[in-house]
């Protein structure tokens, strides 16, 4: 019997754009795929009534054709329609910066996820401004950076984070759990690119021992938000939410270990979507192809 020639492994790829809402948009892309010899594996769209923007991410797979020339064919018809586009490569894990201060349920959860390979991810390097897990880092070969910040040396060490998301090459910073308010100027350098997890009970709850808080009110209902940092603390675009729903009869200590349970799955989710790039940003909202 002769052997059959090995069948040649389509390269996958994920396009994704966002553009004012006009017709032709589906078959200027379809059309374009088709003609490039490209197939496509799965397409999701939205159109926004209320912004009039449109708004699309599909996966295709195409054979000896590499993301430049991709992207390079694929600009006449981002011009045309005024599209904000980007080609990746679906298989690239997105490299990212994790940074904690002294909580480290979600660090450790994301770390784990990442060794796993549930999330698609590279973790370059974490940051922290203090050395709690230093050593918890260090056991999955990771690189960590103790990066002290007080009011005197704020400017220095957004600074050096910076540096270090450019000669790391980062796409995506995450805040898990890190207790600092960074600067309108760092906010405005990664728009879109830094990632924070926090407490529903903002703004009703701040300050020390929120879960306390919300117990000593009787709350019915544990909450965690992942959102996009912007300039307006705890307000940038929401792109995961998660709830757990508790009793009377649940203590202060009880509450906390249910938030921290739902501040790992909502950022969790939220940094696989945003590295599947699944998450287009619509003004203050987000558009999410889960």
């Amino acid at each position: 019997m002769t052997a059959q020639p090995d069948t040649p492994v389509a390269d996958q790829y994920v396009l994704t754009l966002s553009c004012p809402d006009k017709q032709g948009i589906v078959h200027a892309v379809s059309s374009y795929l088709f003609m490039t010899g490209c197939n496509i594996e799965d397409s999701q769209q939205f159109g926004d009534h209320d912004t009039g923007l449109f708004f699309m991410r599909v996966h295709f797979s195409a054979e000896a054709v590499s993301a430049e020339k991709l992207r390079a064919s694929f600009a006449a018809v981002g011009d045309s329609f005024h599209m904000d586009w980007q080609i990746h490569r679906a298989d690239e894990k997105m490299r990212i910066v994790l940074m904690v201060s002294k909580f480290g349920h979600c660090l450790n959860d994301l770390l784990f996820r990442a060794r796993t390979g549930a999330l698609p991810v590279e973790i370059a390097a974490v940051v922290s401004n203090h050395t709690d897990f230093a050593e918890l880092v260090g056991s999955y070969d990771i690189p960590f950076h103790h990066i002290p910040v007080t009011k005197e040396n704020k400017a220095e060490a957004e600074a050096q984070l910076l540096d270090l998301v450019r000669r790391e090459n980062v796409e995506l910073v995450v805040l898990a759990r890190y207790m600092q308010v960074l600067s309108d100027d760092l906010c405005k350098a990664l728009s879109g690119r830094i990632i924070n997890i926090h407490h529903s009970f903002l703004p009703s709850f701040k300050g020390a021992k929120p879960y306390h808080q919300a117990h000593a009110r009787g709350v019915k209902l544990i909450g965690a938000t992942a959102h996009y940092v912007t300039a307006d603390l705890d307000e940038g675009p929401i792109i995961e939410q998660e709830v757990e729903r508790v009793g009377h009869e649940v203590t202060p200590q009880q509450l906390v270990a249910v938030g921290r349970d739902v501040e790992c799955q909502a950022l969790a989710r939220a940094v696989k979507w945003h590295s599947e790039r699944r998450v287009l940003l619509n003004g203050r909202r987000t558009v999410v192809f889960a």
